[in-house]
């Protein structure tokens, strides 16, 4: 159950379905409520599928590279530590990812449909959540029904944004953007230590074992 939670919060933390909010009603201002909907919609299914996709491969990936399970975990934790620092110091994800949408309006390149960018990449298939399914569903350390698990609780998190985006209105209205950006910085704490802990326990593990 401890490792389910540990699985719940971190894919919590790197796909931000709160942060994800500001950027979704900024995207589609001005849109009518059932093309509000499909975009909600369409965005969770690409993001969904882009995560599957590093699910299921991204282990072939590192396979087919030789690289070392420590090794990646490491420099997996060390990426996610740096991405948690950005949460932390910098821009809050629902600021840097609407300022990406508001430049991408005012450029008047909006050719994309706003369900993929910036609604699904990079805000829920996020390059940190790219990593962390990659990094939980290890094949040494985890069978296929174990995998599948995770695979659950990506979709359960997914979905939860999703419905967040349904009644992302309401929400920004009584949390407000600066709400919004605690929230984020919060995440980005808690990632932080996910990471710190990953980086550690491989450390650990080499030191034991004497494999990278």
């Amino acid at each position: 159950m401890e490792d389910l939670l540990d699985r719940f919060v971190t894919l919590w933390v790197v796909i931000d379905p709160i942060g994800t909010i500001p950027v979704f009603i900024a995207v589609t201002a001005g849109l009518d409520a059932a093309t509000r909907r499909r975009t909600a919609r369409q965005a969770a299914l690409v993001s969904i599928g882009v995560l599957l996709f590093f699910l299921l491969l991204g282990q072939l990936l590192i396979d087919a590279l030789d690289i070392g399970l420590n090794s990646f975990q490491v420099a997996g934790g060390i990426v996610l530590f740096l991405f948690a620092l950005t949460m932390i110091f910098g821009e809050s994800k629902p600021e840097s990812d609407q300022r990406l949408a508001e430049a991408d309006k005012a450029a008047h390149v909006r050719k994309q449909n706003p369900a993929i960018f910036p609604l699904a990449v990079p805000s829920l298939a996020s390059p940190g959540a790219m990593l962390a399914v990659v990094m939980l569903t290890d094949n040494e350390r985890h069978g296929i029904v174990d995998q599948g698990i995770t695979g659950l609780v990506m979709v359960i998190v997914i979905a939860a944004a999703y419905v967040l985006m349904l009644f992302a209105e309401p929400i920004i209205r009584v949390i407000g953007h600066s709400g919004s950006a605690i929230i984020s910085r919060v995440m980005g704490m808690i990632l932080a230590s996910v990471a710190a802990n990953a980086v550690l326990s491989a450390l650990i593990n080499i030191i034991q074992t004497g494999k990278l």
